[in-house]
């Protein structure tokens, strides 16, 4: 028994995470664009008491070559501050992490929207932040190519800082709303951060109180040099990809270590690997769910992942399936899963087929196969051996790999006392067991 829990994030996009997931005879092919189906799950991860839902975004269809092919959140999926906004209505305490880009939105559009979700889910917001690699997207808004990876970082970094002093711009007390004497805010408590930096100048201050949450909780999916030192300064919590036990306890180590030079403490950023997990009563049944959406994979699918995994600058479709992966040049677009695709491949040997298959299920995050006990295991493992603080689950194909997860493996994960029974608060901060931010401005005002 322990009182430190694990955090387990749900990682829910349309009909699964697994590339051919809405070709599963028990998938709802049309989940990306369903609410009620959305409703459904996200009860589910509440009922199993998952801190919450999260929904990685893009901003280009990128379907591929076979355009009948692709998961289901390729060109068929909603945007996800609106689609949380309408789930907050459903649910009371699981958290809503919804992706964001720093390279093609505002400052000030994002830090509105974020604040609003947070208001509607009474402090259940978070946002991803993602620099949104590809051309693919940069023709969308007005550019030909894609930003370079340093660039799309030193923007990042200084849009964070910027949302931050918009949330900050309104103290938290700045609302006075007093009828008797007319005064609805006070205006010593109001400031213009007059931001001017070199990627943005915006004046504030916002035109929404600050969140309840004081800043929703800032969540970095990054990997890259640039991406862990922008975890390091600026999130909460990470969401990474490591395949080992090895692996995943350097990469803690690492990012953990980097938090004293920005003033931090490791309880203040929480790393949680993404795992994807097939589970049976036995582990011939897990078994037996993996291989039959492996079955389901269609070639083209498989070789648009890959190609899009490779920064969608490669077209691997003119080399043999059972030829081994090319030489590939370096990515413009997602470094780190690039690098991770290419060593994957090297390790194993793997032909280009074995590789999308491999890749298919989870894009590089870790595969669990196994009865429920053992799906526990390995979660302990890593939990109890400085590897993770908690899990964001990907379920491969919904709503049914969620709801064995919920039904078999958290009462395992609750009765090895590693994970809550109840909500601790109604916040997302609160379940984390993450601090409430201090207001900038105030902060300056009483060191004056």
């Amino acid at each position: 028994m322990t009182d430190r829990k694990l955090r387990l994030g749900a990682f829910i996009p349309g009909a699964g995470q697994h590339v051919a997931a809405w070709r599963h005879p028990d998938a709802q092919a049309d989940g990306g664009l369903n609410l009620e189906h959305y409703k459904r799950i996200v009860q589910t991860a509440e009922r199993g008491k998952f801190d919450a839902m999260f929904l990685a975004d893009g901003l280009a269809a990128n379907f591929g070559g076979n355009l009948s092919e692709g998961r289901s959140d390729k060109g068929a999926s909603f945007e996800p501050v609106t689609l949380f906004s309408a789930l907050s209505v459903v649910t009371q305490n699981i958290g809503f992490i919804a992706t964001a880009s720093t390279t093609y939105e505002e400052p000030y559009q994002l830090a509105r929207k974020f604040a609003s979700l947070d208001y509607l889910s009474n402090g259940r917001a978070g946002w991803n932040v993602v620099t949104s690699a590809g051309d693919a997207t940069a023709k969308n808004f007005n550019r030909e190519q894609q930003l370079e990876h340093a660039q799309r970082y030193e923007r990042a970094n200084e849009f964070v800082d910027t949302v931050k002093e918009l949330w900050d711009s309104w103290e938290d007390d700045a609302l006075v709303k007093d009828k008797e004497s007319g005064v609805f805010f006070d205006p010593a408590k109001v400031h213009t951060p007059n931001h001017k930096g070199k990627h943005f100048q915006v004046a504030g201050p916002l035109n929404v109180a600050r969140p309840p949450q004081g800043y929703p909780v800032i969540v970095q999916a990054g990997q890259s040099e640039p991406g862990k030192e922008l975890a390091a300064r600026t999130a909460e919590v990470i969401f990474t990809a490591q395949q080992t036990l090895e692996d995943a306890q350097a990469f803690y180590k690492n990012v953990k270590g980097r938090l004293a030079k920005y003033g931090r403490t490791p309880d203040q950023l929480k790393i949680m690997p993404g795992v994807s997990p097939y589970v049976g009563s036995t582990e011939t049944e897990a078994r037996e769910k993996y291989e039959q959406l492996q079955e389901l994979i269609h070639p083209e699918a498989g070789l648009a992942l890959l190609s899009g995994l490779s920064g969608g600058e490669i077209d691997l479709s003119q080399y043999p399936l059972d030829g081994p992966l090319p030489e590939l040049p370096a990515t413009k677009g997602i470094v780190s899963r690039q690098g991770m695709m290419i060593d994957i491949a090297r390790k194993h040997g793997f032909t280009i087929r074995q590789l999308y298959q491999w890749m298919a299920g989870a894009r590089g995050h870790w595969t669990l196969i196994g009865s429920a006990e053992q799906i526990a295991d390995h979660l302990q493992e890593w939990f109890e051996n400085g590897a993770a603080d908690g899990f964001n689950v990907l379920p491969p194909y919904l709503p049914g790999a969620l709801d064995d997860f919920v039904d078999l493996v958290i009462p395992e994960l609750q009765r090895r006392g590693l994970f809550r029974t109840e909500y601790e608060g109604r916040t997302l901060r609160e379940n984390l067991g993450l601090a409430r931010p201090q207001n900038q401005f105030s902060l300056r005002a009483k060191a004056a």
